[in-house]
């Protein structure tokens, strides 16, 4: 299926029906009181996160979701029928804009959240609502009131907890099959990856991450060059970069080289990102001599002054990938527990300070 990260959409509430005007009118009852019914309220629209939908590319051939108009009231008291809401389906990660005003209106992380983007209109009152002591027979309804009309902007930023970063032919791909089931296109030629993929690591029972690999970078995204840099909202939800570079690249190109311009093209983009941690993997060793290999890696962290750790893999024979995979198991599992006692903590101090005034 064909990815599609971006859509936008236009959502029209249904407007509330009007209210009626009538009188009672039966034999022997000549001049019957008011008896019009107010109108139902006009049908919203719901957006709803599917687990089971990973692009938006449905948006590209339906643009326009209008929910139901309510009904009008009736005479004897009658009501209308409210409209029916209409329910959007997207895909976990999705990000919904208001292109009017450009605010966030939600951001749906979670199967089956919902999140109400346009409201129906309040249908109007019937003539019963306005009879007093003095107007015994009011001829005042009011009509239904119309319903929001938005122009939405939806993003897809997939939900994953690695990303992989590096050059085009870095061996990102290669690496995520070597680790988990994902089987993107493995190919020896630049942007062989066209959209993001996500993997599934495990590496035992309830020991499991997400991986995603997005397509690689070149110099001058920023500007637009490659496939430019659309794809780098992905990487703004993972909680660990992981940054990908050859040994010794074919085109006789410096590994320290390429680092620098991503860090460049991450800075340009979103220098939250280079604030994020962010581990070193040599790739390829398998194309170096087995004795250059350890002089070669040790020299490139060297000059790179890499502080965080580093790994030299081949992804192709699987050479200590399973090594990587360990140590970030064991990263995230740190950073749960962390947030685990954070939230303990905040927890205890709130029932403390309720408890406080009791206490008084």
């Amino acid at each position: 299926m064909k990815f599609v990260d971006e859509a936008t959409i236009k959502v029209k509430a249904g407007d509330g029906g009007n209210g009626c005007a009538s009188f009672r009118r039966e034999k022997f009852i000549p001049f019957g009181g008011p008896d019009g019914g107010d109108g139902g309220d006009g049908g919203s629209v719901w957006l709803v996160a599917d687990e089971g939908l990973n692009t938006l590319i449905d948006f590209r051939h339906q643009r326009l979701f209008k929910a139901e108009r309510g009904q009008n009231g009736m005479g004897s008291d009658r009501y209308g029928r409210r409209g029916e809401d209409i329910s959007i389906r997207v895909p976990v990660g999705t990000v919904v804009t208001s292109l009017d005003t450009g605010e966030t209106i939600g951001d749906l992380t979670r199967h089956g959240q919902r999140l109400l983007v346009a409201r129906g209109g309040k249908g109007g009152l019937g003539n019963i609502h306005f009879k007093s002591s003095v107007n015994r027979a009011p001829r005042k309804a009011t009509p239904g009131t119309p319903g929001d009309e938005r122009e939405l902007k939806l993003e897809l930023k997939v939900l994953a907890d690695v990303g992989l970063l590096g050059f085009p032919n870095a061996g990102k791909s290669t690496f995520i099959r070597a680790v988990s089931a994902a089987t993107p296109r493995v190919a020896d030629y630049p942007f062989t990856t066209l959209h993001p993929h996500l993997g599934v690591v495990r590496l035992g029972p309830d020991q499991s991450f997400v991986i995603a690999d997005i397509p690689g970078l070149i110099e001058g995204a920023a500007e637009g060059a490659g496939l430019g840099i659309q794809f780098l909202r992905h990487l703004a939800r993972t909680r660990l970069l992981l940054h990908l570079v050859e040994m010794q690249p074919v085109d006789g190109s410096d590994p320290v080289s390429q680092v620098r311009a991503i860090e460049q093209e991450l800075a340009r983009f979103d220098p939250r990102l280079l604030e994020r941690p962010r581990w070193l993997v040599l790739t390829k060793s398998d194309l170096v001599d087995a004795e250059q290999r350890q002089p070669l890696a040790e020299d490139i962290v060297r000059r790179l002054g890499w502080s965080s750790p580093w790994f030299m893999v081949s992804a192709l024979s699987r050479e200590h990938t399973t090594e990587v995979c360990q140590a970030v198991q064991r990263r995230l599992e740190a950073e749960r527990a962390e947030a685990a006692a954070a939230a303990a903590a905040a927890e205890s101090e709130r029932l403390s300070a309720d408890a406080e005034p009791q206490n008084r």
